[in-house]
């Protein structure tokens, strides 16, 4: 369900409590990615978040997307106590719409000189531009857990990592990232850029899985993060995005 974000001149996908499932910018309006040079402490990196808005002239409710790392992959139940402290924040900001979070985001753990604690490593927010300009989006990552419900039972060919299973979770995955693009009302020729985020090898599976499936964006490429889902036994996520302006701050 696509809904209306007035405050934020985006609509957004429905998702679940600690995010929404992606967000598309109204006409008028684009989003900007920012990616950090260094990642700073999730909390201090909303700070950092109002601080950059507010040189830009925006204000809070501009924010659409939020990009974190973290020290390792958890529980379920570690990761819901996460995401009640990640959105008392949101909250306290004012951000959700009706009750819905409208915030996409990706949280992934780097398997490779991981962070000490969970930090942000990009955020997206919309800004004014020319109304005839094409839309601009962002999806939250999704990994092979079933609907999205955050519960160990639902993941994909769970405990396997041989190669059939690692193209049965990316098969799933890239049905996701095809739905939350066409629920946005967009088209693959948007993207620029998508990334895949697995310690596993993809030369079995990533030419007819992903590649041959994303159209335009194919051009582009794909980015791939040597990094594990923040849920343990998940071992395969994509998010996405499509924008004019990428930052560097």
């Amino acid at each position: 369900m696509l809904v209306a974000n007035p405050l934020g001149h985006y609509h957004f996908l429905k998702g679940i409590e600690p995010y929404s499932a992606g967000v598309v910018s109204d006409p008028g309006h684009e989003i900007v990615h920012v990616t950090l040079r260094e990642p700073v402490e999730w909390r201090k990196g909303f700070d950092l978040i109002e601080a950059h808005l507010g040189r830009a002239d925006r204000d809070r409710h501009a924010l659409c997307g939020a990009e974190l790392r973290s020290p390792r992959p958890v529980s379920v139940e570690e990761f819901i106590d996460f995401n009640r402290r990640y959105c008392e924040v949101l909250t306290s900001w004012d951000l959700l719409v009706d009750g819905l979070n409208p915030v996409a985001r990706t949280n992934v753990a780097p398997l490779y000189s991981p962070p000490e604690t969970t930090v942000l490593h990009a955020f997206s927010y919309t800004v004014e531009c020319p109304r005839e300009s094409p839309p601009t989006l962002v999806t939250a990552g999704a990994g092979e857990l079933r609907d999205g419900v955050l519960a160990a039972e639902g993941i994909i060919r769970r405990g396997s990592t041989e190669a059939d299973a690692m193209r049965d979770k990316a098969a799933y995955v890239m049905k996701v990232m095809e739905e939350r693009l066409h629920g946005l009302g967009a088209r693959w020729d948007l993207l620029n850029a998508v990334d895949i985020y697995t310690v596993h090898p993809l030369a079995d599976f990533i030419e007819d899985v992903v590649l041959t499936r994303l159209g335009p964006a194919r051009r582009l490429g794909v980015r791939w993060h040597h990094t594990r889902p923040p849920i343990a036994e998940i071992e395969y996520e994509m998010d996405m995005h499509g924008v004019r302006q990428e930052l560097i701050v």
